[in-house]
């Protein structure tokens, strides 16, 4: 199971939903399609809320925000 999801919520609707569910969040990003892409810490965390999310999830390509480091 993959831990990451895109999903048609708010990026803060995505992190109250995982703090209530207590799933950990290795990183969140919005999209420019419109939604939030989130990557869970691991697979059980990411397997509760695959259901959670359910019918909120975005399938297809969606347009990632570049995210660089320095």
């Amino acid at each position: 199971m993959s831990r990451a999801f895109c999903v048609t919520l708010h990026i803060d609707d995505v992190m109250a939903a995982c703090a209530k569910n207590k799933a950990t969040i290795s990183t969140v990003e919005p999209l420019h399609t419109g939604g939030t892409r989130v990557v869970l810490i691991n697979s059980h965390d990411a397997a509760i809320m695959s259901r959670v999310f359910a019918g909120k999830l975005i399938t297809g390509d969606v347009i990632r925000t570049p995210l660089r480091v320095r």
